[in-house]
This record gives C-alpha cells, structure tokens and sequence, in this order.
C-alpha cells in the first residue's frame, strides 16, 4: 500500500486550518485539514491549473 505524500499550502500559519495537495497518477488531490471527514476533491492537471489561475486573477471572488 502507497500513501500519498501531502503538501501543506505557504499561505498556512501555526495552527490553522490547511489545504493540503498530493499529486498521484494524472489526479491532483486536494483536502483541508480541519475537515474530520476526509474529503477529497480529485481535479485533473489542466483544472487544476484553470482552478489556480482564476483565483490568482481575483483574490477575493469566493
């Protein structure tokens, strides 16, 4: 059995609750750290990076 090797974002301070990213096979994964269920959101490379660039566009659009 694999784990998947998780990145804690830059943006995270001490104590806080994170987003984590993990890439595996043609599959970015990306889950939050306070989040008890586990969740997982899967997104390709391609949405991913569209996901990346329309956020770094407009920071405050939530």
């Amino acid at each position: 059995m694999t784990t998947t090797p998780w990145q804690k974002s830059s943006y995270c301070g001490e104590g806080e609750s994170c987003v984590h990213v993990a890439s595996a096979t043609e599959t970015i994964r990306l889950t939050e750290s306070s989040d008890p269920t586990g969740a997982i959101l899967k997104a390709t490379p391609a949405a991913f990076s569209a996901l990346l660039t329309t956020l770094k566009k407009d920071p405050h659009h939530a």
